[in-house]
This record gives structure tokens, C-alpha cells and sequence, in this order.
């Protein structure tokens, strides 16, 4: 097997690296998955690269894993782009038919997105990522696809997705420094979305929320189109980091407590929980436990509640959310999500899919490598001569076709 029928998607995460290796099942025409690999990261906050040979380390200690499962070799991968520093906006692009018969060819297409990402931006900042939502012509508005229609002007809505650059440079050189060159780049929240969501989701209106260590990750799709892309700068630490000053306690017990007892659902039958670390026991009321990550709980569905008021969502999704990452293994996360959000809530993870799966069907963090997997199929293998994407003036735009991205 060549690295052109395998395919991979590495989750370069806050606290651990994720790959995932599949391939094409020839008779049912679906994902297959060969190979997963985790591993330990220690060179990375909130999303972002602290220490490169640190997360180097991880992402060859995970590839490798994934490799020895399944016996193939990996050198180019898809990756995503976490952290704070991801911002989106939107924009227009407006252009002259100048086609024979004025009809809107593939070229014009191009043209009125690459002026769409004409736009001013900090030297700091790279444009990631250009998402065309909606075409007009002539005044006609919400068309979806333009090609072979008749028309003067042609314009566009788009959302433009943007990154640190320098933040960006670090990780194409820890993910360099593994041995391995990027086939594309794309947002966590993309990649899950991917994943877990189906056509009618896409269209109704949904909102993936995928929960990871260091960062909360918001996509909003409605109508097949990206509304919203959000990156919070909180996660499952900061339950642990809040466990920890409240219960008075060290940081790796207030983690074995979260992992053991935690739970956002009901009345429990005991009053005062325990765990043992290094031959010490630790006693804790569950009433104390609860009162904390309860807190911190309504505190992040409240800067998601914000992200969803920018965009005009705030409790007018149809398709409700669906929760991805690891924190969305914590008991009761999906009713605090209708209570707090004011809309049905579910947790997701992979399914359907042939292969390695029951490692991942069960396990919701690992929905963002595996969608990064799926988009490493549907987009290709590039070759390190191109890693970088294609260029439009002085800006690095990666173009994702969107029916190809969010297929049914």
C-alpha cells in the first residue's frame, strides 16, 4: 500500500496527540480505519506550541504507535490548528464576468473568492482558511453554486478563518522536526464537524462544541454553511486546576478526583468520596466536588452562549449542539448543556465506520482526528513541495471545497 491509499489525521492537542490512519473501503466506498496512535503532550498550552521538541516527541511517539497497528509508513498528514490566536471573520468579493456569453466559469468562481480574501491584516496574521457561503449574481442573492449561470457581476459572502502566524510557524516545525510535511491544515471544530455531523444537521443548524484540555472549540454550520468558528481559551484544566484550589489539594489528586467522581447528574447516595495516590488517602465531600465544576461548568456554556449572540444564534439552532472532546465524557455535560444553552444537546462520537473502531466509536476525543483523517481522504495528499498551499498576493489561503467538505 503507497501513502496515496493511506491517510491520516493527527490532533495535535493541549494534552495529548491523537492519530488516526485509514483508508478507502473499496466495496462500501467509506473510511476504513488501520491504525491509532496516542500520546502524552507536554510542550503545548491552551492549544499553542510552548516547547517544539516537547510536541515533536508526542507526535512521533503517537504516529509511531499508529504506524506499528497498521504496518504502514506515514509522511504526510492532516493537522489542525487549535488555540485562541484562531479568529474568523467575514468578507466580500465582487468581480466582472468576462466569459464568452457571460457565463460564470470555474475561473470567475476563483477570482471573486480570491478577492473575497483581499482583506488588511496584521503582519502577525496568516489568512488560514477561505469558506464561500453564498454567491450572487446580478443582485440574485443565496445562490449556492453559480457555475454555468449567466451573468454581468458576480459577488460573494464569505468567512475567513485566521491564525498567528508565528503561532502557525511553530507547529509546522514541531510536526517538520517528526520527520513528517502537512497535507492540509484545518480547525478542530472543522474536523469533528466532519465527523459527526450529518446533512440534515448541516442544514437545520448545529453547533459542534468540542471540549478539549486546554480549549473549547465552536463551529456553527446552517444551511451546509460555516455561521461561526470559535476557539475559548478553557477546558477540562481548568476544572482540574479549580478542583484543585478548592479541595485545597494537589493538582494529580483534584485530576483522579475529577476522573472518579465527578458527575453533573442527580443526587449521589454518599456524602464524602476517596482516592489514594502514593499510598495517601484523600477524603472529600461530593457535595464540595460538585459545587466547583458546577461553577466552572456554567462559566464556559457562558462564553459559548456569547459566541452563539455574535453570530445571532443564542437559543435558535434548530439542530441543537452536539459535544465532542474528552470532557464530554463527564456525566451529565449534555443536560447541563440544554440547561444552560437553552437548546437539545447530545454527545457525539465516530460511528458507522469499519476497521480499528471500537477504539474510537467510544471514545468522543477522538471525533477531531478522525475527522481530520476523513478530510486528509477527501482533499488528498499534496507532496512537500506543497505544503504550503496555494498563495493569493502575499496571504497563504488553504481552499477547502466546501461540498466536498461538509458531504452527506
Amino acid at each position: 500500500m503507497t501513502q496515496a491509499e493511506i491517510f491520516v489525521g493527527l490532533d495535535i492537542g493541549t494534552s495529548a496527540v491523537r492519530c488516526v490512519i485509514g483508508m478507502l473501503d473499496e466495496e462500501h466506498q467509506v473510511p476504513s480505519v488501520i491504525g491509532v496512535g496516542v500520546a502524552q503532550n507536554h510542550g503545548m498550552r491552551k492549544g499553542t506550541v510552548l516547547h517544539v521538541d516537547d510536541v515533536a516527541a508526542a507526535i512521533s511517539e503517537a504516529v509511531g504507535e499508529a504506524e506499528r497497528v497498521s504496518g504502514q509508513q506515514v509522511t504526510g498528514v492532516t493537522v489542525n490548528i487549535n488555540g485562541a490566536h484562531v479568529q474568523s471573520e467575514e468578507s466580500k468579493g465582487v468581480v466582472a464576468i468576462s466569459g464568452i456569453g457571460r457565463e460564470i466559469s470555474e475561473e470567475d468562481r476563483l477570482r471573486v473568492e480570491e478577492a473575497a480574501a483581499v482583506i488588511q491584516l496584521p503582519a502577525n496574521r496568516d489568512i488560514l482558511q477561505v469558506f464561500a457561503k453564498r454567491y450572487r449574481i446580478d443582485g440574485q442573492d443565496n445562490i449556492k453554486d453559480p457555475l454555468g449561470m449567466q451573468g454581468v457581476r458576480l459577488e460573494v459572502d464569505t468567512q475567513i478563518v485566521t491564525a498567528g502566524t508565528p503561532l502557525l510557524r511553530n507547529l509546522e516545525t514541531a510536526v517538520e522536526k517528526a520527520g513528517l510535511y502537512i497535507n492540509h491544515r484545518t480547525i478542530s471544530g472543522l474536523a469533528a464537524a466532519e465527523a459527526v455531523l450529518d446533512r440534515r444537521q448541516k442544514e437545520s443548524g448545529t453547533a459542534v462544541i468540542d471540549f478539549g484540555a486546554g480549549t473549547t472549540n465552536i463551529v456553527i454550520i446552517e444551511e451546509g454553511e460555516i455561521e461561526c468558528v470559535a476557539v475559548l481559551p478553557v477546558g477540562s484544566l481548568n476544572l482540574t486546576n479549580d478542583l484543585a484550589i478548592g479541595l485545597k489539594t494537589d493538582l494529580a489528586v483534584a485530576d483522579l478526583v475529577k476522573k472518579k467522581y465527578l458527575t453533573l447528574e442527580g443526587e449521589t447516595s454518599f456524602q464524602n468520596v476517596s482516592v489514594t495516590l502514593d499510598k495517601k488517602e484523600y477524603v472529600f465531600q461530593i457535595s464540595e466536588i460538585r459545587m466547583i465544576a458546577e461553577a466552572r461548568i456554567e462559566e464556559m456554556f457562558e462564553l459559548i452562549d456569547k459566541e452563539f449572540k455574535k453570530v445571532g444564534k443564542s437559543r435558535k439552532l434548530p439542530g441543537g449542539v452536539v459535544i465532542v472532546g474528552g470532557m464530554a465524557r463527564l456525566p451529565g455535560i449534555a443536560d447541563a448543556a440544554k440547561e444552560f444553552l437553552q437548546l437539545p444537546a447530545k454527545i457525539s462520537s465516530v460511528s458507522k465506520m469499519p476497521g480499528l473502531s471500537e477504539k474510537i466509536v467510544h471514545h468522543p476525543e477522538f471525533v477531531t482526528a478522525t475527522g481530520l483523517m476523513i478530510l486528509d481522504m477527501l482533499l488528498g495528499p499534496t507532496g512537500p513541495e506543497q505544503k504550503q498551499g496555494k498563495f493569493v498576493g502575499s496571504k497563504f489561503i488553504e481552499k477547502m471545497n466546501f461540498k466536498k467538505l461538509f458531504r452527506s
